[in-house]
């Protein structure tokens, strides 16, 4: 089965960069990782537009990406959690990616 990735993708304040940085690194992507029973998981920050962060979780399949999005467990509960602690100041968006060509050397 092919590789998949959950992706998330946010605008971050300026103002609340330093702490949604320490939130998420501390609580919320751990959080992520246990939750899902994701093989890895990390964040991205993209250059070009500094408040855009991008953590991802990876899946051995596009079927276990999917179920995350499925228990209240999973990605209901941190949804929820989300919510509580940014209150809408943090948009965001969820898609999740297959894998469908990797090279290697």
């Amino acid at each position: 089965m092919p590789k998949a990735y959950l992706a998330v993708r946010a605008e971050v304040p300026e103002a609340d960069r330093a702490r949604f940085d320490h939130w998420y690194e501390t609580d919320h992507l751990p959080w992520a990782l246990r939750s899902f029973g994701a093989r890895r998981a990390w964040r991205a920050g993209a250059r070009a537009t500094p408040r855009s962060t991008s953590p991802f979780t990876k899946f051995d399949s596009v079927a276990a990406a999917e179920a995350t999005q499925q228990t209240a467990e999973g990605t209901k509960a941190l949804v929820a959690d989300f919510d509580r602690v940014w209150a809408g100041r943090v948009p965001r968006r969820r898609e999740i990616l297959e894998m469908v060509h990797e090279l290697r050397p």
